[in-house]
């Protein structure tokens, strides 16, 4: 379906961490009417996320961290469980997440498999998500993980039982849309 929209005009609104554009724009909807709009769009990059899991042990990898927006938005201690994730900072998806996974959890994959993309909050970013999961043994673990200390990351690495993570969604232990996600496509596929 072609797109009915055109950029009228893009303003920085600011480029401190990342880039906040206010857009002006045409659209043209669907009775042919033409509307001009403005939002305003985050632009972080793109990134990607994995699950590790362990069909034999029946685990995953998830760690835990603090994310000032959840602290500023409700969670009492801002500490999140989630699934390993990053920008893609020019790398190609796949070479992002294997990295990721190495500096955040300490395992080192050679294997991932890519399951899905998906825009994570399309009204306000602009990210586009890449999907992985990859199966994991305790051989693979190659350091402690926790980040990389010039990034200021300080990273929990959570060995989790599947049954009990899944108990953690419905508990509202786990609140992260990507690691939800990847916890029901890894049900949904029986890998679990």
């Amino acid at each position: 379906m072609p797109s009915n929209a055109s950029i009228v005009k893009t303003e920085i609104l600011s480029d401190n961490w990342y880039t906040l554009k206010k857009v002006t724009y045409k659209l043209v909807g669907k009775d042919g009417t033409e509307q001009t709009q403005v939002r305003e769009a985050y632009d972080r990059g793109n990134g990607a996320t994995i699950l590790l899991y362990n069909q034999q042990k029946r685990t995953v990898i998830l760690t835990r961290q603090f994310r000032l927006p959840t602290f500023i938005n409700g969670n009492e201690n801002g500490m999140l469980i989630e699934a390993c994730a990053g920008l893609l900072d020019n790398d190609n998806p796949e070479d992002c997440i294997k990295r990721e996974t190495e500096e955040e959890t300490g395992y080192k994959i050679s294997s991932v498999k890519k399951v899905f993309e998906a825009y994570m909050s399309p009204g306000s970013v602009t990210e586009i998500l890449h999907f992985y999961v990859a199966e994991y043994t305790d051989d693979q673990k190659v350091h402690a993980g926790g980040g990389v200390a010039d990034e200021q990351e300080d990273i929990e690495v959570l060995e989790i039982d599947m049954q009990q993570a899944y108990e953690m969604i419905n508990t509202g232990e786990i609140k992260d849309g990507k690691t939800i996600m990847l916890l029901q496509y890894l049900k949904l596929q029986q890998l679990s």
